[in-house]
């Protein structure tokens, strides 16, 4: 063997060990081949629901930002905090819901619109969200103060990065589902967002009046889950008809 190829074989022998131990780069579930998803106007229904509270609301505390007077000033009734939020119909706000599993195997096209994160008097908004895998995040800093916006992922490669005030906005992406994880901010440790990142469109959250809408779902039968930080998860099962309507409750609380 010359010496030539002997110095190319052991400089590729690296990269041969990388890739046996798992080292390299995987990929993300939008690279894998899947065929492109398609859904029927004619026969795509919905999948609404609400999100019901049993029991005493509990009582968040209030938030104390006095270590920084901006944020503190941006809240003269004071802030609480929104880990469970209660509405006044007795159901519960900020329920992240989706189609777990029932879905055919596809490959859905990310809305070319971002979702957006907005840092405002020190409290991420909104406080839960939905994005589909591989769309943009718009990340705002509408405060007179420095930010610290860190995506505390799992499944997805985790970051951290300083943003100063009203600076330029921050573009991030997400390439693989996850369900949920939050995001948190290093100099203020009361700010904390919760994002869900979804293989398909299938998705919403449950508003001021607890209610959710999924539009455009093709039919079949499905598994669909509810997830609130706090209280867990949960599941339920139905069957959408063709340009049908389906509903579902999920209860929290005692």
């Amino acid at each position: 063997m010359s010496k030539c190829n002997l110095q190319r074989i052991l400089g590729l022998l690296p990269l041969f060990l990388l890739a046996a131990c798992g080292g390299g780069p995987k990929p993300t579930e939008t690279q894998v081949s899947l065929p492109a998803a398609h859904v029927d106007p004619a026969t795509a229904g919905t999948i609404s629901g609400r999100i019901l509270f049993q029991g005493e609301a509990p009582a968040m505390p209030v938030i104390d930002m006095s270590s920084n007077p901006k944020c503190d000033a941006a809240h003269p009734a004071k802030f609480r905090a929104e880990t469970v939020i209660v509405n006044a119909n007795h159901t519960l706000r900020n329920v992240f819901i989706h189609i777990k599993d029932g879905l055919a195997p596809a490959r859905w096209t990310p809305p070319s619109q971002p979702a957006k994160l907005n840092q405002d008097g020190c409290v991420y908004t909104p406080h839960v969200q939905g994005m589909m895998a591989d769309q943009d995040l718009e990340i705002l800093n509408s405060d007179p103060v420095n930010h610290n916006v860190h995506a505390e992922c799992q499944k997805n490669q985790a970051w951290n990065e300083s943003q100063p005030p009203r600076a330029e906005h921050k573009f991030k992406k997400f390439g693989t589902e996850e369900i949920l994880f939050p995001v948190t901010c290093s100099v203020h440790p009361w700010m904390r967002a919760w994002i869900g990142v979804s293989s398909h469109p299938f998705f919403a959250v449950s508003g001021e009046d607890g209610s959710f809408k999924i539009e455009g779902v093709p039919p079949g039968s499905y598994t669909v889950e509810a997830i609130h930080e706090k209280l867990g998860r949960k599941e339920g099962k139905l069957t959408l008809a063709p340009s049908g309507a389906a509903t579902l409750e999920f209860t929290y609380g005692s």
